[in-house]
């Protein structure tokens, strides 16, 4: 039984499902009781379901800097989004200083949204957060701050990616995904 059309459509829901219910985490027990109740487990609740599944496959086999990749990425939930992002950011390495290393990270994994000052999400920085001049006390050329930023985006988008096809070897070992027909 395939449920997702593809890896990151999977691990978005995936990790959304914790921020479903007020109290947060995958918890799904009330409404698989309500569920059975009512007879056969449909619909939403099926989906969500499936969706705290995936959470907890993801969660116990995939490495840690993957999950972390994709939740830094992906996760909706604030507090482990920042967890994310501070662990990436202290074991990340490049020539750029601490600061400048940390704010990379974060406005990658929280980007810049259309809308008057982002107010369309709730993951959104002050603006001056995006400015890169604003990311090191000590006088950088641009081009050096321009290449440490392509750097550190390119080496975190690598790991999102490994994180990725890790995910759809899981998912797929599940039968998770729909099949792709050429």
């Amino acid at each position: 039984m395939s449920f997702y059309r593809d890896v990151q459509s999977a691990v978005v829901r995936a990790l959304a499902a914790e921020t479903i219910n007020n109290a947060g985490g995958c918890d799904f027990e009330p409404k698989v009781q309500t569920a059975k109740q009512k007879g056969e487990i449909l619909g939403k609740e099926a989906a969500f379901l499936v969706d705290c599944m995936v959470f907890s496959r993801l969660h116990k086999n995939l490495s840690a800097p993957h999950w972390r990749a994709l939740v830094a990425k992906y996760s909706t939930h604030t507090d482990r989004k920042h967890a994310a992002i501070t662990e990436i950011t202290r074991s990340y390495r490049s020539p750029a200083p601490e600061r400048f290393r940390h704010c990379a990270i974060v406005t990658w994994a929280m980007p810049r949204l259309a809308g008057v000052e982002g107010k369309r999400s709730t993951n959104v920085l002050p603006a001056a957060w995006y400015e890169m001049d604003n990311w090191s006390d000590d006088p950088h050329p641009t081009k050096t701050q321009e290449r440490w930023r392509r750097d550190i985006r390119k080496g975190l988008e690598s790991a999102v990616n490994q994180a990725l096809i890790e995910a759809q070897h899981i998912l797929e070992d599940e039968g998770l995904l729909v099949a792709n027909v050429a």
